[in-house]
């Protein structure tokens, strides 16, 4: 039976104006529904794009749709933000969050962009200790033995790092401060594992998956890992804190997306991030890595950027550390 024309014209009306609310929930429901870029800020090949693979693949799985890592490495890391600050907030582009996009915010005045505000925090991945490695050549054996070894040879032990800024350069500033040693930051633009097995630089303060192999060979001596507690990678190497009270020193890893990224989007993610950190592979693949679990709501997340930005603010302006 046809419907009368008054009736045909409200019914279609009401069916028009709920279209927009079907929609929205379908389209919300079905992310993704193409491709999404993980952006990472270094090479392929470092702990943080490996660490950015592993999660791709996880949500590939989890999604049934590809996320696929894409490397935009330089100026520090900043390239890689700024291409995420500036895509579209639609859940398609997020970025590989790490300690270096929290420390850039204080080491650069003039980024273009404040990372705390247009990064919406997403979920954490994973945190990483860093590890204190002294050449072979250094006569040291702990860490009380270095500290008297370096105050007698002022500015004669050499500590490397990535680069000015570099989460090992801030790291080892804050050993010096609480310490009192006067020991010379040596930057390098390339890796500089080379000249601390040659004994050309003598202590470095590094991801602990960059140099595990070489402590276990003797080729590098652990002399603590940079927590306040030991870990479960190094059982045997004691934690910086049991020599050097309050000392505490970690990298992260997590996910971030455009600020105005829907809640839907970011709690879909978050859901699938917290998820894949249960599997007993992925755990044992962070552990490789050097990387403990970081499960946490996007709040949490957000909560503790702002805290390490802060921390590690103070120790940047404390030193007056400007980039290269």
């Amino acid at each position: 039976m046809k419907l009368p024309h008054r009736r045909q014209v409200l019914h279609l009306a009401a069916g028009a104006a709920a279209l927009p609310t079907l929609s929205r929930f379908a389209w919300g429901q079905a992310y993704p529904t193409r491709p999404v870029r993980i952006i990472v800020g270094f090479p392929a090949g470092f702990a943080a794009d490996m660490v950015a693979r592993m999660i791709a693949q996880s949500l590939s799985e989890s999604l049934r749709q590809q996320f696929v890592v894409e490397n935009r490495p330089g100026a520090g890391s900043n390239i890689a933000a700024d291409a995420v600050v500036r895509a579209t907030a639609d859940g398609y582009s997020l970025l590989l969050v790490t300690q270096t996009n929290a420390t850039n915010a204080t080491v650069y005045e003039n980024l273009g962009f404040n990372f705390i505000r247009d990064i919406a925090p997403v979920a954490g991945i994973g945190t990483n200790p860093f590890v204190m490695v002294v050449s072979p050549s250094v006569p040291a054996k702990t860490v009380p033995e270095f500290i008297d070894y370096a105050k007698a040879n002022p500015r004669k032990v050499n500590m490397s790092s990535p680069g000015t800024g570099s989460a090992g350069h801030i790291f080892g500033e804050l050993f010096k401060i609480m310490t009192g040693v006067n020991i010379v930051h040596v930057p390098y633009r390339a890796s500089f594992i080379p000249d601390l097995l040659a004994g050309q630089v003598q202590v470095g303060f590094t991801t602990i998956g960059a140099v595990i192999e070489h402590i276990r060979t003797g080729k590098l001596r652990a002399l603590a890992v940079t927590t306040a507690t030991r870990v479960e990678v190094l059982p045997d190497i004691p934690a910086l804190g049991e020599f050097v009270s309050g000392y505490e020193a970690s990298g992260f890893v997590g996910i971030g997306a455009p600020r105005n990224t829907s809640v839907e989007i970011i709690e879909t993610l978050n859901k699938a991030i917290n998820a894949a950190l249960t599997d007993q592979r992925m755990k044992a693949r962070l552990a490789d890595l050097g990387f403990e679990p970081f499960a946490s709501s996007p709040a949490e997340f957000g909560n503790y950027i702002v805290q390490y930005t802060e921390k590690w603010g103070k120790v940047i302006r404390a030193v007056n550390i400007k980039p290269e």
